[in-house]
């Protein structure tokens, strides 16, 4: 099995990262909605040093997210605020497309609104669940799919530094068809990167109703759980993520288990029983790789989450 983290300050030293790599760790994530490719020549330098084998990139796509906060911000359940011109800094695309009644999710629902009022320039919103903003965090209108580019100018400008820098896998996020894979393929063999592996990740309804030609279009999936949660009551996402797996299991194509793994451990020295299982489970299910986010790059104890996460995949591969 391949093993994951996600890169970020909680593990951003060669120190931390020899020792991920001693838990088991296979392979980094770079996710670049924060930052791009060149930004981050100092972590790629320690990556390389440090010899990771895999470097996967999280390209932006047709992703949307908030825009650059200069602090954070708190919000409360019931208030009122302002998405757009002279309100919180959101892609046009969101103010154009969302209309009053849309519920607008944050940070993988973490944060939710509704919009009261829409204009050609802002939304008023009310906070259905309320918390503290943070810039670039993930943003969608529930059940609505705004028209954006398969790739953005930003994600061109990584994908000509890519094979400088060493990656071996890209994620691609919100794949909607095979198309939107044939034009990532495109872009790779130009700059004569064939050899990248491209991981499609199933994030929305979009994605689910194309399954069977994106199973056959990737290299592999990735249940990219966050987003695929929002876009249904989450009570569905359990079935939903099984039935992925068992179709990509009949394929033969490797998938990726991601998102809220080892949630607690951001905060959590031990995880919960309910996230051990679910990590066994994934396992079980066929898996070929599991994924940490928040909790390598932003939680209290990345090595440990780590640890928890190859131990008890090693535990099930025993069941298998």
């Amino acid at each position: 099995m391949h093993f994951y983290g996600t890169i970020g300050p909680a593990c951003a030293s060669a120190g931390t990262l020899r020792r991920l790599v001693d838990a088991g760790m296979t392979g980094l994530r770079m996710n670049l909605s924060h930052g791009a490719l060149a930004e981050h020549a100092d972590w790629l330098a320690m990556i390389q040093a440090v010899g990771i084998p895999d470097l996967l990139i999280d390209l932006q796509g047709p992703e949307l997210r908030l825009g650059t906060l200069p602090i954070p911000i708190p919000i409360k359940t019931g208030d009122d605020i302002l998405l757009g011109q002279d309100g919180l800094p959101v892609p046009q695309v969101v103010v154009s497309s969302a209309k009053p009644g849309d519920q607008i999710s944050i940070d993988d629902s973490a944060i939710l609104l509704e919009v009261k009022k829409a204009s050609s320039s802002v939304l008023l919103c009310r906070v259905l669940r309320g918390g503290t903003l943070h810039s670039r965090k993930s943003l969608a209108i529930l059940g609505v799919y705004p028209d954006t580019p398969v790739l953005t100018q930003e994600d061109l400008m990584n994908l000509d530094l890519a094979g400088q820098f060493g990656v071996t896998h890209i994620l691609q996020p919100f794949v909607r068809g095979q198309e939107d894979i044939r034009a990532l393929r495109q872009a790779l063999d130009q700059r004569g990167l064939g050899r990248i592996q491209i991981m499609a990740k199933i994030e929305n309804r979009q994605g689910l109703d194309h399954l069977e030609e994106i199973i056959s279009a990737a290299d592999q999936l990735c249940i990219a759980r966050g987003d695929l949660g929002n876009s249904m009551p989450l009570w569905e996402l359990p079935g939903v993520q099984k039935d992925i797996a068992r179709r990509c299991v009949a394929a033969g194509r490797d998938f990726c288990l991601v998102t809220q793994l080892l949630w607690s451990m951001e905060h959590r020295p031990v995880p919960t029983r309910a996230e051990v299982c679910d990590i066994y489970n994934g396992v079980l299910d066929g898996a070929s790789s599991l994924m940490l986010t928040g909790e390598t790059a932003a939680g209290q104890y990345p090595v440990r989450a780590m640890e928890y996460l190859v131990k008890t995949a090693h535990e099930a591969e025993k069941g298998l």
